[in-house]
């Protein structure tokens, strides 16, 4: 049976985009499996002078597609307050406060509360430092706080940003969100490698050729152009998601599958990687901007003609690049990431490159090239993985053929898996951090990509660009080749062929 929670969530930035479109639809589907019944209480707080009944429709209406009667939905949105507030004006927070305490004794809350900041990190140290000082936090019941990302813009800045909420809270109870580590199969990596010595036995330089991290987004800035400027592919992505991602991978099995061990290991791996100089950087990695294309009969425009970009912008819409990892187990392994807006489909995957075997037992059989084995971990836009071998092909005589082996989710799965919002919320409540990014992590992030960014700060040269819906620039293209090797990346056809594909 479910044991429901008890808790008070604070939202702030409750009016924005993010709370709409993932936030609310992730309470309310904890709410629908019992999660959250009776004991749990939303505020709302935005600068927007809105009213506890308007709060309520716009969360109505974030939810409606999920709803299966309008008893159960309106039941769910009677917890939510809105509170009008302005986060630097200390006044504010005593009706904050007020309310609060309020909410605790009519929906028997314990005390617990979680702190939902869903704004620009400027106001994180502002609204953790007027919590403590207006006696928001009373030690009643467990306090956490929840920062989406961009965690600091580089190493210095997410430095001074840890140390404003370290001021009032501890390591345990901040809570970074990288979506991605919320993901069925992200969590499931550890999962297919460990859980198989086929796989673990084999999971070093020994066997393996090099590593392979594409995430591929089709679309473009949209409306963050104003934001992107400011970021970048290199910082809105690789800093964060692809380096967990990398983390996971390339950790050591840790003692315990909890999060103390987790972590531990992930900041082991992240420490071993080898820290660039300015040459090192514009050596290994390469970036790119979109330009205007033409894919499947459509028309798609370039970055610089996007809302709130510059006409003569030089931010990079791509990056890749390559990492080594200076330790016994992958010394000499290259690990390929690379990350863009208006590439050719969507997907998040792993690659596993396996070494050839040196020796071509068949080579008097038959003219045939075997393939080198491939282990294909999907993460978007659904999970799985793949493995390719070789076998021989039908028929007489002797032919070598490849072949794969594939495992996917299916249709049902995809619309029973929790979303990653709702798989995080619930990890909140119960204290659980292993799916959240830490601070040594994010640390040791920066201080990896910062050198690629001052690198290519100081880069007078022209800024490589890739046709819209193409896989990248062909600068990198060149990383790999240089070294012979090529990506693997072959188009999703089980999606296509299922109606999920999105052009």
């Amino acid at each position: 049976m479910t044991e429901q929670k008890q808790a008070l969530f604070t939202i702030f930035g409750a009016t924005g985009d993010l709370a709409k479109r993932k936030l609310y639809p992730s309470l309310f589907r904890l709410f629908k499996k019992g999660e959250l019944a009776e004991n749990f209480a939303v505020i709302g707080t935005a600068r927007r002078p809105w009213t506890n009944d308007y709060y309520r429709e716009v969360v109505l209406e974030s939810i409606k597609d999920l709803m299966n009667s309008k008893t159960e939905a309106e039941n769910f949105a009677s917890h939510f307050y809105y509170q009008s507030h302005d986060v630097s004006d200390s006044s504010h927070y005593v009706n904050l406060k007020d309310l609060g305490e309020s909410l605790r004794k009519q929906y028997k809350t314990a005390g617990n509360q979680v702190f939902f900041l869903a704004m620009a990190p400027q106001f994180f140290g502002t609204i953790a430092e007027h919590l403590k000082s207006e006696n928001i936090l009373t030690g009643e019941g467990f306090e956490r706080i929840v920062i989406e990302k961009p965690f600091g813009t580089s190493y210095n800045t997410a430095k001074s940003l840890n140390d404003s909420l370290s001021k009032v809270f501890t390591e345990e109870q901040i809570f970074r969100i990288d979506h991605y580590l919320g993901k069925e199969m992200i969590q499931a990596v550890s999962a297919v490698r460990f859980a198989n010595p086929i796989f673990e036995s084999i999971w070093n330089n020994q066997h393996i050729d090099n590593v392979q991290i594409t995430f591929a987004e089709f679309i473009g800035v949209e409306d963050r152009g104003g934001y992107y400027e400011t970021s970048g592919a290199l910082k809105d992505m690789i800093q964060n998601h692809v380096l967990q991602v990398l983390s996971l991978i390339a950790m050591e099995k840790p003692q315990k599958f909890d999060e103390a061990h987790i972590v531990k290991e992930k900041v082991k791996a992240l420490n071993a990687m080898r820290q660039y100089s300015p040459e090192e950087a514009l050596n290994n990695f390469v970036r790119g901007q979109y330009v205007a294309g033409r894919f499947d009969g459509e028309d798609y425009s370039g970055y610089r003609e996007e809302d709130s970009v510059a006409p003569d912008s030089r931010t990079e819409t791509f990056a890749a690049g390559k990492f080594v990892i200076d330790n016994e187990r992958w010394s000499g392994v290259p690990f390929y990431v690379r990350s863009g807006k208006r590439m050719t489909e969507k997907g998040t995957r792993i690659n596993i490159v396996f070494k050839k075997d040196p020796d071509n037992l068949f080579a008097d059989n038959c003219d045939d090239q075997s393939v080198q084995n491939i282990l294909t971990i999907y993460i978007q836009p659904t999970e799985g993985f793949s493995l390719s071998v070789n076998g021989k092909a039908a028929g007489q005589g002797f032919h070598l053929e490849p072949l794969r082996l594939n495992f996917r989710h299916d249709s049902e799965f995809l619309g029973n898996s929790p979303e990653a919002y709702e798989k995080l919320f619930l990890d909140v409540l119960n204290g659980d951090g292993t799916n959240f990014s830490h601070w040594e992590e994010a640390a040791r992030a920066w201080e990896l990509i910062d050198v690629i960014r001052e690198a290519w700060d100081k880069e007078t040269s022209e800024l490589p660009t890739y046709a819209a819906r193409t896989m990248g620039p062909k600068a990198a293209f060149d990383l790999l080749e240089k070294e012979g090797h090529e990506w693997a990346w072959q188009p999703d056809v089980w999606y296509q062929e299922r109606g999920y594909y999105d052009k």
